[in-house]
């Protein structure tokens, strides 16, 4: 399916693995000169040759910085200032109990989880509706609206993202400019693949065995019983960047794999 997303340039955060690098490569699928984003410039450049490699049509270009500091986001603004779509991705996680965590951490979450992608969305919105079209997408998490309790200082991240993108959705009245957030369920990202190698040892379980095992385990109420994969959600990322999907504004779109038991 044509998305009608070709030739248009869009800023995927924390790209180089992940959601993120699912993200790109769909959107490069579409024709999207992707700008690939990641603190090391030797692995984003890895991403940006393979995208390239596989999508001679396109130009995905380096977009190296640390997000989280100021002077490296408008040095990347005055790089790249105008885009058509920012998929504000990058985060980070941490299973911890909530008596261990003091003010740095929670100031470090809220500093790259929330300020960071705010940065990004309030230099790059007013140019989205001055040129009358735009994309914005954070991704949050199941646990956005259904914390544990095994990370509370990710969760309320996660949890402002939904407000964050619901308010400068009000901004986007009456234009063909969209602000959404997807939610995806526990996913197959490289760590927790990791992960799962770590707690099962055993040669002779095939990964698959393993991930089930898991998911019976710890995550019951999952209703696929598996993980998701990233190329999922970067499906996704890619028709809710398109122009069929105009007509969601605000929306918290969950790809969560039947996590959430509640209706909304």
């Amino acid at each position: 399916m044509d998305m009608g997303l070709n030739n248009k340039t869009a800023l995927v955060t924390g790209s180089t693995k992940g959601i993120g690098k699912a993200i790109a490569i769909e959107l490069a699928k579409e024709g999207v000169h992707v700008l690939i984003n990641g603190r090391n410039y030797e692995e984003v450049e890895r991403v940006v040759t393979e995208i390239k490699s596989d999508f001679p049509a396109t130009s995905p270009q380096n977009a190296t910085a640390d997000l989280v500091e100021r002077g490296q986001r408008e040095a990347l603004f005055e790089k790249y200032p105008d885009i058509d779509i920012l998929v504000n991705n990058m985060g980070i996680y941490e299973i911890m109990q909530y008596e261990d965590i003091d003010d740095e951490v929670w100031e470090k979450y809220f500093r790259t989880n929330v300020l960071a992608a705010n940065g990004l969305s309030k230099f790059y919105l007013p140019k989205m509706l001055k040129n009358e079209y735009g994309r914005i997408i954070f991704i949050a998490s199941e646990e956005a609206v259904m914390p544990s309790g095994q990370m509370p200082q990710y969760c309320m991240t996660k949890s402002m993202l939904l407000s964050l993108s619901k308010s400068l959705s009000k901004l986007t009245i009456g234009t063909e400019v969209t602000v959404n957030t997807i939610m995806p369920g526990p996913t197959l990202s490289e760590n927790v693949h990791q992960i799962i190698e770590s707690i099962y040892p055993n040669g002779d379980m095939t990964f698959s065995e393993k991930e089930k095992d898991f998911m019976t385990t710890n995550l019951p109420q999952s209703e696929i019983q598996r993980f998701i994969k990233p190329v999922e959600i970067g499906r996704l990322a890619a028709f809710v960047c398109s122009p069929y999907a105009s007509a969601f504004k605000g929306s918290p779109i969950r790809m969560d794999g039947g996590m959430v038991p509640t209706i909304f």
